[in-house]
């Protein structure tokens, strides 16, 4: 029986995947990810996107009113100069929100290469595939999956660790980008003791969390620190990402897919 590992792609690009394979849309992503870091200089981690933008010569202007956190624009220009793409940023607190938000610009810069590696004219899908295509490739210029991987493997897939290598990104989307790879796993997100994520890169319905995973995070929750429970076929590890006025844990559950297929004595 073979292992089929599902993508986490976003709705918007399924419309695309008619005649194309997830593998082909993913591998058309991971490429453009890694021209434009390649163009822009970036030798590793951690990757900042500002840079990025100005390496690929685009301005980045801070604009308070708008309500979304930084849209793409092309600036006019004099007459017989072309005009320069630009991303326009609002102010935020948060340095990971500001480099998800330009590195998801730079996704809006760049993503007609994806539809032109595929062969597909972007005039032809839906109206959010690019929307979707650039929230794609900002996960993939802030985590590469060429050194996050690696990484990822070589530290046991611990979140704080791989977030003190990778410290542009936020502790969620380094979760999120664990999805993108084998083994199978859950991630899990909790808010206030409430579950505001939780996805799995096998196919189906994720399942109810386990007594295992509800061990590890009441653990965490209540001692604020990792915590790792083996039990069920699972080996679940949490980690507390907690703030003043925020409590936040995230879960990183991985499934032994043939636990319960062991012939019992």
């Amino acid at each position: 029986m073979d292992i089929v590992y599902t993508s986490t792609l976003l709705v918007g690009v399924t419309v695309m995947l008619a005649e194309i394979t997830t593998e082909e849309l993913d591998a058309a992503l991971d490429m453009v990810a890694v021209e434009a870091l390649e163009e822009a200089g970036v030798e590793g981690p951690p990757v900042d996107a500002l840079a990025v933008a100005a390496a690929l010569r685009i301005a980045v202007a801070v604009d308070d009113a708008q309500r979304g956190r930084a849209r793409y624009v092309r600036l006019r220009a004099l007459r017989g100069v072309r005009s320069k793409p630009s991303i326009l940023l609002r102010s935020d607190p948060r340095p990971e929100r500001r480099q998800w938000a330009v590195a998801h610009e730079i996704g809006e810069h760049v993503a007609w290469r994806v539809f032109e590696r595929l062969g597909v004219d972007p005039r032809e899908v839906a109206g959010d595939a690019r929307e979707s295509v650039a929230n794609q490739l900002a996960g993939r210029l802030l985590l590469p999956a060429r050194w996050f991987e690696a990484d990822a493997v070589a530290g046991g897939w611990d979140l704080l660790e791989l977030k003190s290598r990778y410290a542009t990104a936020s502790h969620e989307l380094i979760a999120r980008r664990m999805l993108e790879f084998s083994p199978p796993v859950i991630v899990t997100v909790f808010d206030h003791s409430r579950i505001s994520l939780r996805h799995s890169n096998l196919p189906g319905r994720v399942p109810p969390l386990s007594e295992a995973e509800l061990d590890c995070w009441r653990r965490v929750h209540r001692r604020n620190h990792p915590w790792n429970v083996e039990a069920e076929g699972q080996i679940v590890t949490g980690w507390p990402i907690h703030e003043e006025e925020w409590q936040r844990e995230i879960l990183r559950t991985e499934i032994d897919i043939w636990a319960d297929q062991q012939p019992t004595t």
